[in-house]
């Protein structure tokens, strides 16, 4: 399984269209502005089925109005395909509600 890390990966997330994802150390994250608790909480729930699915779990922080999402593949302690393919999916989840998207948030 390929670990993606420095500029290979900022060059994988723009060659994947994920710029609404940036790297955080061994990590990719977004903050997706929900501008309320209840959109937030609807996508969180949509998040957890799809990770559910994919077997494999962001890290999560619900807050208002906002929801932070952090993924990394532990056992190898980079971001991987795994990643790459669920920050996909989080992103066309988050586009269907309407929610955009800051990744340089802090």
């Amino acid at each position: 399984m390929t670990a993606f890390t420095g500029q290979e990966l900022t060059d994988t997330l723009n060659d994947k269209g994920l710029t609404d994802w940036k790297p955080q150390g061994d990590a990719i994250g977004t903050r997706l502005l929900t501008g309320d608790f209840a959109t937030g909480l609807g996508l969180v729930n949509k998040i957890g089925a799809a990770a559910e699915e994919a077997g494999h779990h962001p890290d999560i922080t619900l807050t208002f109005p906002h929801v932070d999402i952090q993924l990394t593949s532990h056992d190898t302690g980079a971001v991987t395909e795994r990643d790459l393919d669920l920050a996909g999916t989080i992103s066309k989840l988050a586009a269907s509600a309407g929610v955009k998207a800051d990744p340089n948030a802090d």
